[in-house]
């Protein structure tokens, strides 16, 4: 039984040596917790992150092959304009003048002179024919406005969207790039 005993032990003994030299032996050799997550896992979220950010900004839109859509960034696709972007025609529309929406007794009046930024030339024939409509858009939109709405920039920026959305629906073949103020007047 003595001779089992000192048997059992020194197994037991011998694969605790080879654990611990396991252990160390490999432990040299293989990347602690820290040293991972430091030397991999950190570059890689790092890359990931640039990568995205140049993906969204745009930058690496040239590289992908990507082409800017029209509309985008204010400017119009190419092939769409004559010249060069932002130089297209502009047809002079009369001179709107309406009462605005106001609570008390006192009448004020709007006085707005207009010009609409084509792209072609041609464009002026057929913008002449659907002119009453343009007018009957624009007459019915600001004489619900009041005072307070054509406050600041921010009330000229909502009005010069709001009658480029209507004069792009009332003049639906014509290509409307853009509504441009040459005289705003509250009176």
């Amino acid at each position: 039984m003595a001779e089992e005993e000192t048997a059992s032990e020194e197994v037991a003994e011998g694969q605790e040596g080879e654990q611990s030299a396991e252990e160390g032996g490999s432990g040299g050799k293989r990347l602690s917790r820290k040293k991972l997550i430091l030397f991999i896992v950190l570059p890689l979220v790092l890359f990931i992150a640039l990568g995205a950010g140049l993906y969204f900004t745009g930058v690496l839109d040239p590289v992908l092959g990507k082409k800017e859509k029209a509309g985008e960034h204010g400017e119009m696709a190419e092939g769409e304009a004559q010249g060069e972007p932002g130089m297209g025609h502009y047809y002079d529309l009369p001179d709107l003048i309406v009462n605005l929406s106001d609570a008390g007794n006192k009448q004020r009046f709007l006085k707005l002179s207009i010009s609409l930024e084509i792209s072609k030339k041609e464009d002026e024939a057929k913008l002449n024919t659907v002119m009453p409509r343009i007018t009957d858009q624009f007459q019915t939109y600001l004489r619900e406005l009041r005072v307070e709405d054509l406050r600041g920039s921010a009330g000229i920026y909502r009005l010069r969207q709001e009658l480029l959305a209507r004069v792009k629906v009332a003049a639906a073949p014509v290509k409307i790039n853009d509504v441009l103020f040459r005289e705003i007047l509250v009176q």
